[in-house]
């Protein structure tokens, strides 16, 4: 069926507008007039000619989500209805792709769709974890509790994906600095300074040597080396994208020295906080741990999640396969074993994923107060080098005379 874009004014002099799906255009102005509102403009959505750069170059970020999220669960706590909370959102989002996409929801939910199934047919946007929590909402009465509680956990996962990328912008800055201004010396200064020492006629120590060597392939095989570095980044991200290469690539980030520990336990806190949202919004046990799988973006975990619920289907313990895991601290299992034995499981995965969130925390200060002297380091030893392999040769040249 044709869909028809429509800019109209509403009762209240506002200008609307959003997608109309109807047989025919006289059907899609009867439709929005029965609504009480008078077309301004309508076009058939295929045949609209005009683009919308802003439009093409936006992107819906998880940012925009957890606005979203947000702001339609305040609105139902107010016993808005689903429909008009989301024809309010439509004027309220500021993204332009996640605007069309709230009004063509807004659209199928007043036409009839529940509120779930408009979600699901929007993949790309909507996680399964949210779809499946809105539906359990819906199911059991309580949406706008759900909607709210679904909210609050989005955003701490967001706060805390926040916390690690703004811990990673310092050392990335200034390790992309360094060799910035790295590959300057050696492009233009470097050059210069060993043709005045080879002119001299001196012997070169190694260091001074393996300096020009360097400086002169970056000077003459730039390009070369642009082939090997997107070669071989296109060749890893190749090889991660295919289930072995992914199960090897998060395996290694699980056992690297320093930050293996903070990758296993954002994945712990993904899991229990995923679970047990979706324990409390109705979902079964096994359903909710088929979702979660999902959500951990972590293959060591999620075939272990997946093991699970085979074991869950055969009547064992949810705990079972947690325990005999060398990838999930003692505490989680146990605590999980408890939670279901007192049939409070959810609580216990609520105090979890608390426990593992403030020690994400901690290991991101630790990580930040130990980045800063690691790169005082690496910048004192690259300059030095630097400095050694031109001014030893310089030295020796002058102590000839």
């Amino acid at each position: 069926m044709p869909v028809f874009k429509y800019k109209a004014m509403d009762g209240d002099k506002k200008i609307v507008s959003g997608l109309a799906e109807a047989a025919s255009e006289d059907l899609a102005v009867d439709s929005l007039q029965e609504k009480g509102l008078s077309i301004i403009s309508l076009k058939e959505k295929s045949k609209v000619a005009s683009i919308d750069i802003d439009f093409i170059l936006s992107r819906i970020k998880p940012k925009d989500i957890v606005i979203f999220s947000r702001q339609f669960s305040v609105m139902t706590s107010a016993n808005v209805t689903v429909a008009q909370a989301l024809k309010i959102l439509i004027d309220q989002t500021e993204n332009p792709k996640l605007k069309m996409v709230i009004s063509e929801i807004a659209y199928e939910v007043d036409g009839g769709s529940r509120l779930s199934d408009a979600l699901a047919k929007r993949p790309k946007v909507f996680s399964n974890f949210y779809i499946s929590v809105v539906r359990s909402g819906e199911t059991s009465g309580r949406l706008d509790e759900i909607l709210n509680y679904l909210a609050d956990e989005m955003e701490k996962d967001y706060d805390m994906m926040s916390k690690i990328k703004g811990a990673m912008i310092y050392p990335a800055f200034v390790l992309t600095g360094l060799s910035g201004v790295g590959a300057v010396m050696m492009i233009f200064v470097v050059p210069k300074l060993t043709n005045m020492l080879e002119e001299n006629g001196t012997e070169l120590p190694m260091p001074t040597k393996i300096l020009m060597a360097v400086s002169g392939f970056l000077v003459h095989s730039w390009w070369l080396l642009l082939i090997i570095i997107f070669g071989l980044f296109f060749s890893i991200r190749f090889y991660i994208n295919t289930k072995n290469g992914r199960r090897v690539f998060d395996t290694i980030k699980l056992h690297l020295p320093i930050f293996g520990r903070l990758f296993q336990r954002i994945s712990l806190v993904r899991f229990t906080r995923s679970l047990n949202t979706l324990i409390v919004g109705g979902v079964s046990i096994t359903e909710g741990l088929k979702i979660t799988a999902e959500v951990v973006d972590n293959e060591i975990y999620r075939d272990l999640i997946l093991k699970t619920v085979k074991e869950v289907e055969d009547g064992n313990s949810i705990s079972s396969m947690f325990i005999n895991s060398k990838d999930v601290p003692k505490m989680v299992s146990q605590m999980m074993s408890i939670g279901e034995k007192t049939g409070k499981l959810d609580i216990v995965l609520d105090r979890i994923s608390r426990f593992y969130t403030r020690e994400v925390e901690n290991i991101i200060a630790n990580l930040m107060t130990l980045m800063e002297p690691i790169i005082m380091v690496i910048m004192g030893v690259a300059v030095g080098v630097m400095v050694a392999a031109i001014i030893l040769p310089m030295y020796n040249m002058a102590s000839q005379f």
